[in-house]
């Protein structure tokens, strides 16, 4: 698996433009913080607690933007995902989880600038299900989305 990786690395290098490259030094900088999950890795995820919820920002590069130059879509409901579950997991007690039901997303403007940072929060907890909610902002401060979604508690095994 080393020599295979090693191969497709130098062929990566000798070949990429530097945009890239850029995304690749993006990647492997993610890599290489052990104490997070892949996604959260390779989004660069922050996450930080606040008095309403939780708080996630990732910045903004070529990696994570779509064809017209500006951030997908995707990564915008992955990082909403991330927020709300992230959130949703501390508010359990340790032997229950929690998996999305239903995520609804309304894209409001175009996620261009240096970083986004979700914001969520608990609508409702009750005992089979917990309903959240989270707006999106880029660094510039104006909002990109706003988005529900909601969660069925489950049993660890």
């Amino acid at each position: 698996m080393q020599e295979n990786l090693k191969r497709l690395f130098q062929q990566v290098l000798e070949k990429s433009t530097n945009e890239e490259l850029e995304v690749l030094n993006h990647v492997l900088e993610g890599l290489n913080h052990q104490d997070r999950t892949f996604i959260n890795r390779l989004l660069h995820m922050e996450h930080k607690q606040t008095s309403e919820g939780i708080e996630v920002k990732i910045p903004l590069n070529p990696m994570v933007n779509n064809p017209l130059n500006i951030l997908h879509g995707g990564i915008t409901a992955a990082v909403i995902d991330s927020a709300m579950g992230t959130l949703v997991h501390q508010s359990l007690p340790d032997r229950k989880a929690a998996v999305t039901t239903q995520l609804n997303i309304h894209y409001i403007a175009q996620g261009i600038g240096d970083f986004i940072t979700c914001h969520a929060k608990i609508d409702h907890f009750g005992s089979k299900t917990l309903l959240a909610s989270a707006d999106v902002f880029r660094s510039d401060g104006q909002k990109i989305a706003q988005a529900t979604g909601s969660f069925f508690i489950i049993e660890k095994k």
